[in-house]
């Protein structure tokens, strides 16, 4: 099951509630989407919602944040995406032309990332019950390799590294909230991921697990890993990067960019001996200019994320105990 970042009270209904309730084998990968073999073919499915307020932002807007999103949950499950399905949930009174907007963005993005939006649903609620438009999707790809990407597959002397910029997806959708204006306006990352995954794939890179940096930001997404495999993240605070522009909008508005929601990059844990070939593949494709190693991977302290800071003091990061910025996605 999908977490998708976010705090310990999400992180809790999952190990408490859902998992328990629905146990089985392939749910207990803990990962982005499932995988599973049907009639010698291997496949990933996952599904996810979108309630992002407001419905358009710099950058993006609900609906290519939607066929993006379940996109590259499919790339990072090591699955090219083929098929989704959409489901809109529409609140009465929601302009057409803001509909039509949406519906023409999720279009072009599905011809982005090569994939087909086969089947679909719309609900209309009451309004007031609603908040303009909700959507959710679901996706299948095709898993053509023998690799087994997973947080469980994660082992100490592993490299990690980070595909680019943090923290602008949050804080895109926050300045427009609070009303900040900088000198130049802070966009949202929203991209599809896959072709640079299919990329590391096809040259036979040692892959164990690819994660996008999405809600709850990076120090969510690998306090997941980390207690999924037992393992300790080693981050170096100097090597990961921040424009300076989100760094300055981190600072006012009280955030720390580890924290901070991205749409359109993801982290890949790679075996060392393959390390510098997936950054310098990585590093070939347009979004991955700025790829580079942030870390690695210890067997102790297991099952936590620490963090060497400017001045090389290394410090525990924790999950939130709470949601930092809800209705980001």
């Amino acid at each position: 099951m999908a977490h998708g970042g976010g705090g310990k009270l999400m992180q809790q209904l999952i190990e408490k509630m859902f998992a328990p309730a629905f146990k089985n084998p392939l749910l207990d990968q803990q990962h982005d989407g499932a995988v599973f073999e049907l009639d010698g073919k291997k496949l990933a499915f996952t599904t996810d919602s979108y309630v992002v307020h407001p419905l358009f932002f710099p950058g993006g807007d609900i609906g290519d944040l939607a066929i993006n999103g379940t996109v590259n949950d499919l790339a990072m499950c090591g699955a090219r995406p083929l098929y989704l399905s959409v489901g809109f949930i529409l609140e009465e009174g929601l302009p057409m032309e803001s509909l039509w907007r949406v519906v023409r963005s999720m279009q072009r993005a599905a011809g982005a990332a090569s994939v087909q939006i086969v089947t679909g649903d719309t609900k209309v609620v009451d309004k007031g019950k609603g908040d303009g438009m909700f959507i959710n999707t679901a996706g299948i790809g095709v898993v053509e390799h023998d690799l087994v990407i997973s947080p469980k597959s994660v082992r100490p002397g592993d490299v990690v590294l980070l595909s680019g910029d943090i923290g602008r997806h949050g804080i895109a959708i926050m300045a427009m909230r609070e009303g900040l204006e900088f000198e130049s306006t802070i966009e949202s990352d929203t991209a599809p991921l896959a072709g640079m995954v299919m990329q590391l794939i096809a040259a036979g890179v040692e892959i164990h697990c690819l994660r996008d940096i999405t809600r709850g930001g990076i120090a969510s997404t690998f306090n997941e890993i980390a207690s999924a495999a037992g393992v300790n993240i080693a981050m170096d605070e100097v090597a990961i990067p921040v424009r300076e522009d989100v760094r300055g909008a981190c600072e006012i508005l009280g955030f720390d960019p580890l924290y901070v929601a991205n749409e359109g990059r993801f982290a890949a844990f790679i075996a060392a001996k393959d390390a510098d070939r997936a950054l310098a593949i990585m590093r070939a494709h347009p979004l991955g200019r700025e790829a580079t190693v942030i870390g690695g991977v210890l067997a102790e302290p297991a099952g936590l994320l620490t963090l060497k800071s400017h001045i090389g003091a290394t410090r525990i990061v924790d999950m939130l105990s709470g949601e930092q910025l809800p209705r980001i996605c």
